[in-house]
């Protein structure tokens, strides 16, 4: 399979001499403009990456409102370090968060910082470490790449990582794992560079500096969340030696200097935050959060065996049009090293993740750029495969089935949650799907440029209509943001910081402020607001105890609101009364007895 031009060969491949040979290019007798847009974008990689993803990602970046419940607890701890100055310690609320490194609040207090916004409730302030994160995972592929391939190929590996949905919806969300992705993809190229220098004579051994630098994207990697980085890398070592029967090309990372320099990343934080939490930041991370998600299903999030092979199509999509026979060309070409490292890399990700009962979807990220750059060099290989018609039309499949249900989402989502879908949503997601689709014959003319071409624009239409189109529709969702809104234009100057009962999703509490007093029922949210007054947000089933104990103490209460919608993160309808209650001057005590 596979050629960049030829439409006598069935589907996909790029002409090339081998998988691990650089051609200059596309072996094309009359090139055809895909073919000679990926070599002009191969020319400037990194600006051509950096347009890329901003098509791709920016429109969600931008648009969405804090989202429940990590992105918002992220935001909020980070928030706090830029309120408290102290940089250490990580708290949401008055609560220590002891379950990640500092790594990730740094970068994101760092970008609100830098943006000089003074209200710090601006969401996408805290999302660029996330966007720049997966940027760098985009170039770091390109550069791990080309360590195997031309440039054209490797540009074609980086695309098609950027324009996954999984890794585009991480680009765009307040956490960990797009920066996770890049101190992985960087660490994991270093590897792959020192593998190779032992096993070919004609490459010069691994310069210190880029030996040096894997280590430092290990410390860094471990910064932002602890020993998954390290993790991979290591899994990686050791399958392949393993598999080689010789790890002596280990050498060529010079690890007693590199051990140096990853302690000089790490052990300051670790120090401090021994000191500030007496200890206890590695008992929650290390002995609560990590040891549960291994020994059984962490907050519900348990799932079986073939979790992540369910997901795969919507996942690894638009690049899963390549995905079935980028995976029968390594098998056939295990041998050459390159291709064994790869395969190494995603086969231990991926059994690792499907073998841990936790399952969340992005866990099976840091295996995308193997699985990617897999593709890439099947497409440029002069390998025929096996069963070509069959692997072609099972990847079409696989490929068809998942353009056509991610452009229906947004319209079965509007349908669901905001009662009907706009003739104009139906129409964009209908050209989305249209663009996607028409991948399909170019695929299978041998024409891979006009392939990835068409697929990743379709991710580019479909990620704007889903995040511009679909979600400002979903009113019903947006709860915490409706909240904030009343909040603000019922707030008066001198009032105390709101108290809420019932409904205290983190959400709500980065929106409103740091000093939002979260009351453990409604009783106590009525003695939290009688004294000082102010607003009150109160879920219905904790009204009455509410508005009764406020009566026990003779307190004028004036309901100013109501809202519903769902709590997506509980899937449960809710129902939220805005209060102003005016100051009691005198607190009735309770009868006694």
């Amino acid at each position: 399979m596979g050629r960049w031009h030829s439409p006598r060969r069935a589907p996909g491949l790029i002409q090339g001499r081998g998988p691990c040979q650089q051609p200059e290019g596309f072996a094309i007798a009359q090139p055809a403009k895909s073919a000679r847009f990926f070599e002009a974008a191969a020319k400037r990689p990194f600006a051509a990456l950096f347009v890329l993803c901003a098509l791709l990602w920016l429109p969600g970046l931008f648009s969405l409102p804090p989202l429940d419940r990590d992105e918002s607890r992220f935001a909020q701890s980070s928030k706090q370090m830029l309120e408290t100055g102290n940089f250490v310690d990580i708290r949401f609320g008055f609560v220590p968060r002891y379950k990640k490194p500092a790594g990730i609040y740094w970068l994101q207090a760092a970008s609100t910082a830098a943006a000089g916004w003074g209200e710090r409730t601006h969401i996408w302030t805290y999302r660029l470490p996330s966007f720049l994160g997966g940027l760098i995972a985009a170039w770091l592929t390109f550069w791990l790449a080309r360590a195997v391939a031309p440039p054209v190929t490797a540009f074609a590996a980086s695309a098609l990582l950027a324009g996954t949905l999984l890794l585009s919806a991480e680009s765009i969300i307040a956490t960990t794992d797009a920066v996770l992705l890049a101190t992985i993809v960087g660490a994991q190229g270093v590897l792959l560079r020192a593998y190779l220098a032992t096993r070919d004579p004609a490459r010069p051994p691994l310069p210190w500096a880029i030996a040096l630098a894997g280590w430092a994207a290990l410390g860094v990697g471990i910064l932002v969340k602890g020993p998954v980085t390290p993790g991979v890398c290591i899994l990686t070592a050791a399958v392949l030696s393993l598999w080689d029967r010789d790890g002596r090309w280990l050498r060529a990372t010079r690890p007693l200097a590199g051990i140096g320099v990853l302690l000089l990343i790490v052990l300051p934080w670790l120090i401090a935050i021994w000191i500030q939490s007496h200890g206890a930041f590695f008992t929650q991370s290390l002995g609560n959060d990590f040891a549960s998600k291994l020994a059984g299903g962490q907050e519900t999030h348990g799932a079986p065996p073939g979790y992540y092979l369910a997901l795969v199509s919507a996942a690894l999509w638009p690049a899963t049009l390549f995905l079935i026979p980028a995976i029968a060309f390594a098998v056939m070409r295990r041998e050459a090293p390159a291709v064994r490292f790869l395969i190494v890399w995603a086969a231990s990700v991926w059994v690792v993740a499907e073998i841990v009962p936790t399952k969340l979807p992005h866990y099976v990220l840091p295996a995308y750029p193997a699985l990617t750059v897999l593709m890439a060099l099947w497409i440029s290989s002069e390998v025929t495969l096996k069963r070509e018609r069959l692997l072609a039309i099972a990847a079409v499949v696989q490929y068809g089935l998942g353009t056509i249900a991610i452009a229906a989402a947004p319209i079965v989502v509007a349908i669901l949650y905001a009662g009907h879908a706009p003739v104009w949503l139906v129409i964009a997601s209908a050209i989305g799907a249209a663009i996607g689709l028409v991948a399909i014959p170019r695929f299978l003319k041998g024409d891979a440029p006009g392939a990835i071409g068409f697929a990743v624009a379709a991710a580019i239409v479909l990620y704007a209509v889903l995040t511009l189109g679909g979600a400002p529709l979903l009113q019903k969702l947006w709860v915490s943001p409706r909240a904030a809104a009343i909040v603000a234009k019922d707030t008066r100057p001198g009032d105390p910081p709101v108290v809420l009962a019932g409904y205290e999703e983190p959400s709500l509490v980065f929106l409103l402020g740091t000093n939002t007093r979260l009351a453990v029922d409604g009783s106590a949210a009525a003695d939290a607001v009688a004294d000082a007054g102010g607003l009150a947000l109160i879920e219905r089933k904790e009204r009455d105890s509410f508005t009764n104990r406020l009566a026990e103490m003779g307190a004028e209460v004036v309901r100013l609101d109501t809202l519903s919608g769902l709590n997506y993160s509980r899937g449960k309808p809710v129902t939220i009364d805005v209060y102003r209650v005016e100051p009691v001057h005198q607190v009735i005590a309770p009868p006694a007895e």
